[in-house]
C-alpha cells in the first residue's frame, strides 16, 4: 500500500519534474557531492540533481582516474547524500566495471537504488543491452556519452570528443539509441557546443552538459572543481564561483543561478 501522507515539500524532485523543465525550458542545474553536509549546502540553494559522481575517485580519494572506485564506494557516499537530501533529485554512477553484463549491472543499480537512497542510476557509453534490461526492472537510467572518463586507458588522456563529423554523427545516433532503449536523462561530457546543441533539440529527453556548452537542457560540474579546492587542475570547461563568493553556499548559489539564467557556460568554458 502507497503512502499519500507525506509532505509534498520533503519529497525529492522526480524524472518528471526533470522532464516537464525541458518542456518549458527551464535550465536544470547539477552538481556532484559525495557526503552529507555538502548535499545540504546543494538543497539550500536550491540545486535541482545532485550527482553522486565516480569522480570521488579523484577527489575524495585522490586517485588518478575513477577506475579504482567500486560499487561499495558509491553506494556509502550515495547513502550520506540522500540521508541529507530533501529535495534534488539524487543519480549516482555505477563505477568501473560494475555492468559488465545486463544481470551485474542489474544487482549493482538495486545495491545503490535500495541502500544508497538514489533514485536514478548512470552508466558510460551505449550499453544499449543493458539500459534495456535495468529499464525493464524498473530501474531509471540516465546515458552518459561523449568523453567517458572510464575509458580513459583506451583515450590515453582527457580530450574533446565528436569533433570529426563522424564520431559527431556517431554520439548523435547513440544518443538517439540511448532514448530509444529508455534511458530517461542524458550526460553529454566534452562535445562541441554545436553537437551538443544539435543533440539536445532533436532528443525528448533532458540533456545535461559537461563541457558541451550552454545550449543543453541543463549543466553539471564537480562541486570541487567549481569551489577551486580540487588536488588537480581545473578543467578548462569549469569556473571558479567561490571567486568573489563570501561562503560556498554563495558559490553554489551563484552557480544555480548562472546556470537558470543561461550565463554558465560562456565561450570560453565551451568546445
Amino acid at each position: 500500500m502507497n503512502s499519500i501522507t507525506q509532505d509534498c515539500t520533503t519529497i525529492p524532485l522526480s524524472i518528471t519534474d526533470l522532464h516537464l523543465m525541458k518542456q518549458r525550458g527551464e535550465k536544470i542545474s547539477c552538481l556532484t557531492a559525495y557526503d552529507a553536509s555538502f548535499s545540504a549546502l546543494i538543497n539550500n540553494a536550491g540545486i535541482d540533481v545532485i550527482l553522486v559522481g565516480d569522480s570521488l575517485g579523484m577527489v575524495i580519494q585522490g586517485h588518478t582516474s575513477t577506475l579504482p572506485v567500486t560499487t561499495n564506494d558509491m553506494v556509502y557516499h550515495a547513502r550520506c547524500v540522500s540521508q541529507a537530501n530533501q529535495r534534488a533529485f539524487v543519480i549516482a554512477d555505477l563505477p568501473f566495471m560494475s555492468y559488465s553484463t545486463p544481470v551485474i549491472a542489474a544487482k549493482n543499480a538495486a545495491k545503490l537504488i535500495q541502500q544508497g537512497g538514489v533514485q536514478m542510476i548512470k552508466l558510460e557509453g551505449a550499453r544499449l543491452e543493458t539500459v534495456r534490461f535495468l529499464v525493464e526492472q524498473g530501474i531509471p537510467v540516465c546515458g552518459h556519452l561523449g568523453l567517458l572518463p572510464q575509458l580513459i586507458n583506451q583515450l590515453g588522456c582527457y580530450q574533446v570528443q565528436g569533433k570529426t563529423p563522424e564520431d559527431a554523427e556517431r554520439i548523435l545516433a547513440e544518443a538517439m539509441q540511448l532514448q530509444d532503449a529508455g534511458a530517461t536523462l542524458l550526460v553529454l561530457e566534452c562535445v562541441p557546443a554545436t553537437l551538443a546543441k544539435d543533440i539536445s533539440k532533436q532528443l525528448r529527453i533532458p540533456v545535461i552538459g559537461i563541457g558541451a556548452g550552454v545550449h543543453c537542457d541543463g549543466q553539471v560540474l564537480v562541486l570541487y572543481d567549481m569551489l577551486n579546492i580540487s588536488i588537480s587542475k581545473r578543467p578548462r570547461f569549469s569556473k571558479n564561483f567561490m571567486h568573489n563568493a563570501s561562503s560556498i553556499e554563495d558559490a553554489i548559489i551563484a552557480y544555480h543561478q548562472a546556470v537558470k539564467q543561461t550565463l554558465f557556460p560562456s565561450i570560453e568554458h565551451s568546445f
